[in-house]
């Protein structure tokens, strides 16, 4: 099939003076063998390329990329024929142990509204099993671009393990204050040293409700990634061995190359480059923390970068509330959203009612 470039096929129809029915029924009339062994040999060679990662929907965006428009139902066929489809995930195994006396924060990361990087970092841990042993390895992403920020693998499941993923992360990113790091409710999170490190950065720690994997799911999806498409697939010797593979998977692999579905089927490091430019030519923002008072208010603050502790919009309160009993039920919530209240009832005191 010919390359069409940055011109889609209705362009070059309407440039042409046809319609697009009589281009693709001369291109299959003329040349129907050659067109039919051109897309399976492309096909072959990105399921080559990504080692059987990427499905029929990944492959028909990675053709589109290279200007060869291919239905993902015929990409779908093709891959059945020639026994390319993905490898298939196995079953799920619970690793969190949330059953401590230590404190759990408040889930900050399902009342954000994105609006760039380094404002919504997600952590977790899974499990791999070697031959003689099982490790544990720590992750670190940043919600907005999906991007592995940092990692850490080891053979026990200690505070030790997520806190070196952590301080790569942050030596590798330098977040500014008021970055929102959610977890689930691990002892290794809910941890003093790793609070201590939180806070020493000006960082506002965040959890899953129990049991809902939902409240982190960028997290879980890439380690169902990472197991489907590099642990099952490969057989390591020892530690190092993982280690060395793993790093390559994540820093030259899924960060630079593979494509995402919820980034509009970019690599993270292509949607972290493209939205900085459209960063630089707009006003840039703070993500969007929106807090629910009651069935019949609601409130909402701006998470500036360089700010810890979100602040009120003034606009969204009016004057008359200044009387009103200021109480959260949010059990969780009061102290944070007392806190701005109160500086806001400072603020608005003088104005007439």
């Amino acid at each position: 099939m010919p390359m069409q470039g940055g011109l889609s096929i209705e362009r070059m129809c309407r440039l042409a003076g046809v319609s697009r029915a009589s281009f693709y029924r001369c291109l299959q009339e003329r040349l129907p063998a050659e067109e039919e062994m051109e897309v399976r040999s492309a096909i072959q060679q990105v399921a080559v390329e990504h080692r059987r990662r990427y499905g029929y929907r990944r492959i028909a965006a990675e053709l589109r990329r290279c200007g060869m428009l291919v239905n993902h139902k015929r990409v779908a066929r093709i891959m059945r024929e020639d026994n390319l489809l993905a490898v298939q995930p196995r079953a799920f195994v619970v690793t969190t142990d949330s059953q401590h006396e230590l404190e759990v924060y408040l889930n900050l990361a399902s009342r954000m509204k994105l609006t760039g990087v380094n404002q919504l970092w997600v952590a977790d841990i899974t499990y791999i099993r070697l031959h003689r042993e099982f490790v544990y390895l720590a992750v670190i992403l940043d919600a907005y671009s999906r991007k592995v920020v940092g990692w850490e693998l080891a053979g026990t499941l200690v505070a030790r393990l997520p806190i070196a993923a952590l301080e790569k992360a942050i030596a590798e990113r330098k977040p500014p204050p008021g970055l929102v790091h959610h977890s689930d409710r691990g002892v290794q999170y809910a941890s003093g040293d790793y609070v201590r490190i939180l806070t020493k950065h000006q960082a506002i720690p965040s959890m899953s409700r129990p049991a809902n994997p939902y409240d982190n799911a960028s997290c879980e999806s890439f380690l169902k990634t990472l197991k489907r498409e590099e642990i099952y697939a490969s057989s390591y010797e020892n530690l190092e061995h993982l280690r060395g593979n793993i790093g390559i998977f994540i820093e030259q692999y899924y960060n630079q190359q593979r494509l995402h579905s919820a980034l509009g089927y970019r690599s993270p490091e292509e949607f972290e480059r493209q939205s900085q430019c459209q960063s630089e030519m707009a006003d840039s923002k703070g993500a969007t923390l929106t807090f629910f008072a009651s069935s019949s208010q609601s409130s909402t603050g701006m998470l500036e970068q360089g700010t810890q502790t979100p602040s009120p919009a003034p606009d969204l309160i009016p004057a008359e509330e200044n009387h009103r009993d200021e109480s959260i039920d949010a059990k969780c919530a009061n102290d944070r959203l007392s806190q701005w209240k109160g500086s806001e009832n400072q603020t608005t005191a003088g104005v007439p009612t």
